[in-house]
């Protein structure tokens, strides 16, 4: 911390007043999770599953709220098949023999929920007894761009190796339509399990629809996005042990209104992130410079609820490594170590500046903010100019609104922006 404050004092100026016509981001940043979305899934009563999905779905297929389905081990959507769901529809996943839904390439899943009748995917155990990483998850294969040699890819797992392709030349293909739903209790951990996390989006091209999904309690990453073209909105991950948004292969989009609620005490032994993105895979190489992963995040809030009891056991905001490219606008970090930390793919401060951008931000850490691999690394924290911080931590209760709701957490700044500095 002392390190810190050392570097921090020479390029920092104290504003006690700020322009008026400053960015409030504040201002109805959480309006959009009110009505459809459930922070206390272990509470909720949901019906007993009366039909079980086949395993293979051929043809065509609607799924409609007046049942409530049984997912149960793998179930594959083939052959350019479209499973259709209808607004209100739960489906629960067995944890015996832990649950995927895996729409293959050339398949289409149209889950269409609303703000008063989402579709809920859930652990088919009872309340109370719901844990993370119950089922599997929801894997979607599509034939957009993906940044590898061959310009494809085999998701992996314990899956059928014809149904786990992904990838293509068609950037503006549709995979799917998704919208208002809830993934509770994914991400098994079993034997063979290596891409089970709450959404998984693989070569999804940018005429699919994706916004309002909520992913809860993920035993793994909460949303994968792998290869692909997409702009995509309204998403919330809520205490995942894992990875809450892991961004790889090329990825190409706009992220807006994302949310990450953590707890330092849910952690993977290797290390989590609010954001882990990844410019392309060291196993398989890319197929151009110019195509690796690329993401710009606008009025997004990434939370870890510490204290100063518990915040030692917290890791980066974001986690950036081969080459990857982040820009971050009009957000929110707070409760982390650091904002951002780099591999050693990122060999100087004039490459950090081409690499990762941020401003009209705020962020609430206890470490120096940026961490690198590479020395001498003076001049680092240059890339957090033009955002407002914390001079000390403040811990999550003290700093936002009403943080651990167990209805709607709100993130709005108790003190007004003036109250905070700014990097100059």
């Amino acid at each position: 911390m002392k390190l810190r404050c050392a570097l921090i004092t020479s390029i920092l100026l104290c504003i006690t007043i700020l322009n008026s016509n400053a960015q409030d981001f504040n201002t109805n940043d959480s309006k959009w999770t009110k009505g459809w979305t459930n922070f206390t899934p272990n509470s909720t009563n949901y019906p007993e599953a009366e039909e079980k999905l086949p395993n293979i779905i051929a043809e065509d297929t609607y799924l409609s709220n007046d049942t409530v389905y049984l997912l149960s081990g793998n179930v594959y959507v083939i052959g350019n098949a479209i499973l259709t769901i209808q607004e209100g529809t739960v489906i629960r996943g067995d944890h015996e023999n832990p649950a995927n839904l895996i729409i293959s390439k050339g398949s289409k899943l149209i889950a269409v929920g609303t703000e008063a009748y989402p579709i809920v995917f859930t652990s088919n155990k009872a309340p109370k007894s719901r844990a993370s990483g119950d089922w599997g998850g929801i894997i979607i294969a599509g034939s957009g761009n993906v940044n590898s040699v061959s310009g494809n890819g085999i998701i992996k797992g314990d899956f059928n190796p014809q149904y786990a392709v992904y990838g293509g030349n068609n950037p503006d293909e549709q995979t799917t339509v998704l919208r208002y739903v809830r993934i509770e209790f994914p991400g098994s951990k079993a034997k063979g399990t290596d891409q089970l996390n709450g959404l998984s989006l693989f070569g999804v091209g940018a005429a699919s629809i994706i916004d309002h999904i909520m992913v809860s309690y993920s035993g793994q990453d909460s949303f994968n996005w792998t290869g692909g073209n997409n702009n995509i909105r309204n998403m919330i991950s809520y205490k995942a042990e894992d990875d809450d948004y892991q961004i790889s292969e090329g990825f190409k989009g706009d992220l807006d209104q994302l949310m990450a609620v953590r707890h330092p005490y849910i952690n993977s032994p290797k290390g989590s992130f609010a954001i882990e993105i990844d410019g392309y895979d060291k196993n398989q190489g890319f197929l151009k410079p110019n195509a690796i992963t690329d993401v710009t995040i606008t009025n997004s809030t990434f939370v870890n609820l510490s204290d100063n009891s518990n915040y030692m056991h917290t890791a980066s905001a974001i986690s950036a490594t081969n080459s990857a490219l982040v820009y971050l606008h009009n957000s929110k970090i707070s409760g982390f170590s650091n904002v951002v930390k780099f591999d050693e793919s990122y060999t100087s401060l004039a490459v950090l500046e081409r690499a990762f951008k941020m401003d009209n931000s705020f962020f609430n850490i206890h470490g120096e903010g940026v961490e690198v691999s590479y020395k001498p690394n003076a001049g680092v924290l240059n890339i957090l100019k033009y955002n407002r911080f914390t001079k000390d931590f403040v811990s999550v209760d003290k700093l936002f609104e009403d943080p651990t709701s167990k209805s709607a957490p709100k993130f709005h700044l108790k003190k007004a922006m003036n109250n905070y500095m700014v990097m100059q």
